[in-house]
């Protein structure tokens, strides 16, 4: 009987870890790349509709630039976050 309650225990606890991942939106909120961006016009740097219009296939250059610091202020985000932030910048129509 304590084996399946420590089971149960273990999965409810992984099961939970795994709704903290943030979507891309969120993560483009929480790590200031709304500094220096926005949606549909220039700011700082391009609109994300511009970036999404001009490098579609350059998911992976993107992700490169910004865990490099080339072009591009150096991320403080995991590869995960970089990725889904990535992802989102993208997919903006």
């Amino acid at each position: 009987m304590k084996a399946i309650v420590v089971v149960a225990a273990a999965a409810g606890v992984l099961a939970a870890g795994l709704g903290f991942a943030q979507s891309g939106a969120d993560v483009v909120k929480t790590k200031g790349c709304m500094n220096c961006h926005e949606v549909d016009k220039k700011k700082v740097g391009p609109s994300f509709k511009d970036i999404a219009a001009s490098r579609k296939g350059a998911e992976a250059d993107i992700i490169a630039k910004l865990k490099d610091g080339k072009g591009h202020p150096k991320a403080a985000a995991s590869d995960a976050e970089i990725k889904a932030a990535v992802q989102h910048v993208l997919s903006t129509k």
